[in-house]
């Protein structure tokens, strides 16, 4: 048996639990029946993109190349900011069923490259524009076509023009089931150099709401970094503790993932920390939307990326179980290691495949969904800027 055969077989022997940690967020959970609580039924009226950032979710979580635990307690992914943007990009952009003329439409394009049966590993692509994101152009111009006029999509906006865009790649690489090392690189494709404000972000699923007051909640709070230059450590009564180490310099960030009930409803909010306060700390400035105690239930680390022109800036992360003193001492090989097995792994499974077949089975095997949208001049689905697809 090949390495990820032997992860497969471990787990359906149950002897270790290799899927406690997978890629179960959704991109885009927002405006769907699940968080519909409208009295008449319209949940396409009820809940949209806009409430998204302020309104904490009931049944599922959702973020960009995220993962989470089996049951979604904890989850984990990337918030964006182009410096231009009038909201953080914590999640697709869509429209809901009743603005698009083609009914629900995701406008962005985000790619799976790699995912084994294990997760052991797992890569991501996300393309983020320069320039302001045209979220207003794209529900009227939809609202005005008619259904049987062709969608208006992200790439006919002219944002990609002269491919003004960030190439931002996730990888994660398990140790062990309950270890995880977690790479971000973002190139800058664009013909001048740019800033990109890149916030990991971690956060339990808010079910203390609608549980018993009583029950302990789980918190987040600033840990000892020792080697590495900040950390977290997560605590949830049924999952345990867990330590989030980050390599690079950033500033932590801390709020509770609770419903900005004043924004939404003008009604006063059980906490002054809310969901949407990275939002309003990092667009509009707003620093007593924080946590200067630094702990709640929601918490980020906030990086601004300088990328010159071509150039590639790395953010490494660890999230795991056991407190590290060196959490980036084994992050090189075994990130190598995990990449050779899923190799190997696709390899007998589809030996005397092309290499074109091979990379579109790749990226299709075990129910990954592949996205696919209209060469750009440099870059292409795979983030290395070759222009290839």
């Amino acid at each position: 048996m090949n390495a990820e055969k032997k992860r497969l077989e471990a787990q359906r022997l149950g002897k270790e639990n290799w899927r406690l940690w997978g890629p179960y967020l959704s991109e885009r959970s927002w405006g769907t029946v699940r968080e519909d609580y409208s009295p008449n039924g319209e949940a396409w009226e009820y809940f949209d993109h806009d409430q998204a950032r302020s309104r904490a979710f009931r049944w599922n979580e959702d973020g960009m190349g995220g993962i989470c635990d089996e049951q979604q307690r904890l989850c984990l992914a990337i918030t964006l900011w182009n410096g231009r943007d009038p909201v953080l990009k914590e999640r697709m952009f869509g429209l809901t069923g009743n603005q698009g003329n083609h009914g629900e439409d995701v406008k962005e394009y985000y790619f799976y490259l790699d995912a084994t049966p294990s997760h052991s590993f797992l890569r991501y692509l996300y393309k983020y524009p320069q320039t302001e994101f045209p979220y207003t152009s794209l529900i009227e111009e939809n609202r005005r076509r008619t259904r049987l006029d062709p969608p208006f999509s992200l790439l006919d906006t002219g944002v990609f023009d002269e491919n003004r865009y960030w190439d931002v790649q996730v990888t994660y690489a398990k140790e062990d089931p309950e270890s995880l090392f977690i790479r971000i690189t973002a190139a800058n494709r664009g013909p001048e150099p740019a800033t990109l404000h890149l916030l990991p972000t971690i956060w339990f699923r808010n079910t203390w709401s609608w549980e018993d007051p009583e029950n302990p909640r789980p918190q987040l709070i600033a840990a000892e970094p020792k080697e590495a230059a900040w950390a977290m450590k997560a605590t949830h009564p049924s999952l345990g503790e867990y330590f989030i180490y980050g390599r690079q310099k950033a500033e932590c960030l801390f709020t509770e993932n609770e419903t900005n009930f004043l924004r939404l409803f003008g009604v006063p909010n059980r906490s002054p920390y809310v969901k949407d306060a990275f939002h309003r700390l990092v667009i509009q400035g707003e620093r007593c939307a924080v946590n200067p105690d630094q702990f709640g239930s929601k918490g980020a680390a906030w990086h601004k990326v300088l990328g010159e022109v071509g150039g590639t800036s790395v953010i490494e992360l660890v999230l795991s179980s056991r407190e590290m003193t060196s959490p980036f001492e084994r992050i090189e090989s075994v990130v190598r290691e995990r990449k050779k097995e899923a190799d190997r792994f696709l390899e007998d499974l589809l030996p005397s495949a092309s290499a074109e077949d091979s990379l579109v089975f790749r990226q299709a095997v075990d129910g990954w969904r592949v996205t696919w949208f209209p060469l750009l001049k440099e870059g292409n689905r795979d983030g290395t800027g070759n222009g290839v697809i």
